[in-house]
């Protein structure tokens, strides 16, 4: 009867436990608690121990096990004076087991408090954190889009100042033009006027004549100053506005513009000494067939992106780099794909044979010679297997590039031989090299025709010329 009621007690004590312990971690954090129900079943366990302390075990019914009974039973009783000691230790070490599994809970219940007072910590800390990280990243968006549209505004502004500065250029080429030009007839009519009536002017009228002379001198010379001086101020604002347009945009001075902006405007230089657009176009159509397989060419240095404009008309995707903010906004205005970058950078950060074309008209010339074979051999290993490159550039050949035009641009550095620029292509993998003569120096100056044919091919042949081969 003393062991039911022990086993019984023994069951609610473990329904105790697990009912004041359920949980296998602190609130809603990842701390995880001691499980006691192991110690649980070694108490229950030790309790069945003592509770047979001083029982006899159960035998099968006959006189013999009657009697064996009935000793173990009086042996029982002899002993209990003995062993009374030691049950009361073992109550004692169990009670003690007790005492530590209450402590143990209470230590349990405590952790899961405190977890659960950090996670609601932690819920306040991020509920009060997520305004300021979306304030922060607003302020970040609004910075970004700031830097973005003022390196937009100050490169916009560059383009139309110099545009403006052309514009005001060429009203004050006109004005030159037309002041010359009644300066002249006001010369010949004076001078008509003083042949025929110079018998009848007396020294009043010859003053006259003079001081009215003397004034229209004064009145030019005062309106050349005003514009010279307009025209230097407009200059050196556009200078600036390039200089921090160019910082802005993190490129480096590239090959169809120096890095410091120079004392004219250069793109109605080109247009003046180049030629225009259609007359640029029309020369680079022979290349048209050597690029209408490709399917990812790059013009180095698009300038107004004249090649451009012919690949999309042939259906060929191609895009372009230079370094005047100038060209870069014109061939934006056309609807092409070019950026502002410095070849060198750009080139770099492409994966090696990205490409199946290049196309590189009127560059090399401007690079420093010590830096021509690494833009070769960048651009070559940019290419992919059999992909095609044709570089283009002035003639050293002919003679009469060094009595027109070459050394009229201040940016141009060293003409490039055909036979170095051919050297510095086979060298960097470049193979099937053709050599194509181009714009006959003939047509521009008709007195070479007077000279001997081989003697002319030889030393006025073509003005430009350009060199086409692929990667082997």
């Amino acid at each position: 009867m003393e062991s039911t009621e022990l086993i019984a007690i023994l069951r609610e004590v473990r329904g105790r436990v697990r009912a004041s312990n359920p949980e296998t971690a602190a609130g809603g954090t990842d701390i995880a608690l001691p499980d006691l129900n192991a110690l649980v079943h070694a108490r229950d366990a030790a309790l069945g121990k003592v509770a047979a302390i001083g029982t006899v075990n159960p035998r099968s019914g006959g006189p013999l096990n009657s009697l064996v009974q009935a000793w173990k039973r009086l042996v029982a009783r002899a002993l209990d004076w003995h062993v009374r000691e030691q049950v009361e230790f073992n109550r004692k070490a169990i009670a003690c087991v007790d005492a530590a599994i209450e402590a143990l809970n209470e230590s349990n219940r405590a952790l899961v408090e405190f977890g659960n007072r950090l996670a609601e910590e932690r819920a306040l800390r991020e509920k009060l954190e997520k305004p300021q990280r979306e304030l922060s990243q607003e302020m970040s968006d609004i910075r970004d889009h700031w830097t973005q549209w003022r390196a937009g505004w100050e490169q916009k502004l560059a383009t139309n100042e110099m545009q403006f500065l052309r514009s005001v250029a060429d009203l004050e080429g006109a004005f030159q033009y037309r002041l010359t030009l009644m300066d002249s007839n006001y010369r010949e009519a004076m001078r008509s006027q003083h042949n025929d009536f110079t018998v009848r002017l007396d020294e009043r009228g010859l003053a006259i004549q003079q001081r009215l002379w003397a004034d229209l001198e004064h009145v030019r010379a005062e309106f050349d100053k005003l514009i010279h001086t307009e025209l230097r101020l407009i200059r050196q604002r556009s200078g600036a506005v390039f200089q921090s347009a160019t910082a802005a945009a993190g490129t480096a001075a590239g090959p169809h513009q120096p890095a410091a902006p120079l004392a004219f405007d250069y793109a109605r230089f080109a247009e003046a000494f180049r030629g225009s657009e259609e007359r640029v176009r029309k020369g680079q159509r022979i290349y048209i067939g050597d690029f209408q397989d490709c399917g990812n060419v790059l013009d180095i240095g698009c300038g107004r992106g004249e090649f451009l404009e012919l690949m999309r008309e042939a259906g060929v995707a191609a895009r372009g780099i230079d370094s005047s903010p100038e060209s870069i906004a014109a061939c934006r205005e056309k609807g092409l794909q070019a950026e502002m970058a410095d070849l060198f950078d750009y080139l770099r950060g492409l994966e090696e044979g990205e490409l199946d074309g290049i196309f590189c008209a009127q560059v090399v010339e401007h690079l420093p010679p010590e830096r021509l074979p690494e833009m070769i051999r960048l651009a070559a290993s940019r290419l992919g297997r059999n992909g095609i490159i044709a570089i283009e550039t002035p003639n050293p050949e002919c003679l009469a590039i060094f009595a027109t035009y070459f050394y009229l641009d201040p940016t141009h550095a060293r003409p490039v031989p055909e036979k170095l620029l051919r050297f510095y292509l086979s060298e960097c993998g470049i193979g099937n090299l053709e050599v194509r003569r181009l714009e006959p120096a003939v047509d521009t100056m008709p007195s070479l025709g007077e000279l001997p044919g081989a003697f002319r091919e030889a030393f006025f042949g073509g003005l430009d010329y350009a060199v086409i081969g692929r990667k082997v």
